[in-house]
């Protein structure tokens, strides 16, 4: 015959399982239990408990098992219980993520959730739950493209070196043309924004002319220098460093970061800078825009300034971004470069060994 653990109480345990057992604040299951195991300290069976307190057998050698083996704090709380097992199989699961990232359906380019849940036979929900498990967004793509620049590497310690570690009393200026902004104007008035409703605006516009804006962000504070012109030659490029010369003090050394753009190595324009020596030229490597901070600021005119606004001439348009250009220069924030020079570089070696795997199959 099993005979039941016994338990040995102090003074002190018995009068703490006391108070628990009779507490008005004491949540029933703890008292249920405290009561349990001082009967079992009186030397009455699991049996006896069981018929006295009106619980099957099984619980109190369960309940006396914990006290034993953790006291007051394993009857306090509710063991773990390893919950549902799972309908869908580690295996099948393992399938629709293989499925999502290496096929696509017959009819489509991607996948959604509606045709995975056809093409397994399980629920949406239950694909939507996979897919955020393994971060898997099919509906979404980014755009891409790896430098295949001789020099990349070269001039990528170049830029970054400029961006954490600049040199001292010096300027350093993030330049770039945002070209063809064009002066939209909407075929209809659009709908104000309500309760309940969106801003509307039509799908159709009316095009009344574009305008080029060259802007340099310095690195330093975040201000902008910004000029608005209808072309985007050499001659607008030197335009544009006569007034970056007039902008900024006679005694510092500048440094410019720009892309590769035909007209920035302009022949007129390597004059121009080698009778300004304190000007000095670093550009980016092809394909890797990305480099050039003041694309942020590209991003941020066109959002908030450019998308939804209209325009009925060209002067509006350049009245509008001068008017940005403004706003931003009365509190400039700076934009801070964090990336090493060798993280993006390990990063774009992985992306090439990657790229020439697939092109060589």
């Amino acid at each position: 015959m099993r005979v039941a653990m016994k338990v040995e109480l102090t003074e002190a345990q018995r009068g703490e399982l006391e108070t628990r057992a009779s507490g008005r604040t004491t949540p029933v299951r703890v008292a249920e239990r405290s009561k349990m195991i001082l009967r079992a300290a009186d030397g009455a069976t699991d049996k006896e408990i069981s018929a006295e307190l009106g619980v099957l057998r099984a619980t109190v050698a369960r309940w006396r098992g914990r006290y034993i083996e953790d006291g007051l704090s394993g009857i306090e709380q509710d063991g773990t219980r390893p919950g549902r097992k799972p309908q869908i199989s580690e295996r099948k699961v393992k399938a629709i993520v293989k499925m999502t990232t290496q096929q696509t359906p017959a009819n489509a380019t991607h996948w959604s959730t509606r045709t995975m849940a056809a093409a397994v036979g399980i629920s949406e929900a239950s694909i939507r739950r996979i897919w955020h498990t393994h971060g898997l967004k099919p509906h979404r793509v980014s755009t891409f493209k790896v430098s295949n620049d001789k020099h990349f590497t070269e001039k990528l310690e170049d830029i970054v070196g400029l961006y954490l570690n600049p040199p001292e009393s010096a300027l350093v200026f993030c330049c770039d043309e945002k070209s063809q902004i064009q002066a939209l104007d909407r075929t209809q008035p659009g709908l104000p924004l309500k309760k309940g409703r969106c801003q509307t605006m039509t799908h159709d516009y009316k095009r009344n002319g574009v305008t080029t804006l060259f802007a340099a962000m310095s690195t330093l504070d975040g201000s902008v220098i910004g000029q608005c012109q209808t072309k985007h030659r050499h001659q607008e490029w030197l335009r544009f460093l006569r007034q970056i010369d007039r902008s900024t003090p006679k005694g510092k050394e500048i440094h410019l970061i720009a892309d590769n753009y035909a007209t920035h190595k302009h022949p007129n324009v390597k004059a121009w800078l080698a009778k300004h020596p304190r000007f000095h030229m670093h550009f980016t490597p092809t394909s890797a825009s990305w480099l050039n901070m003041v694309e942020r600021f590209f991003r941020d005119l066109s959002e908030t300034q450019l998308r939804r606004a209209t325009f009925k001439s060209v002067p509006d348009l350049t009245d509008s971004i001068g008017q940005f250009i403004a706003k931003h220069n009365m509190a400039p924030k700076p934009y801070i470069w964090t990336a090493k020079a060798t993280d993006i570089w390990a990063k774009v070696t992985r992306a090439r060994a990657k790229l020439n795997k697939l092109q060589s199959v």
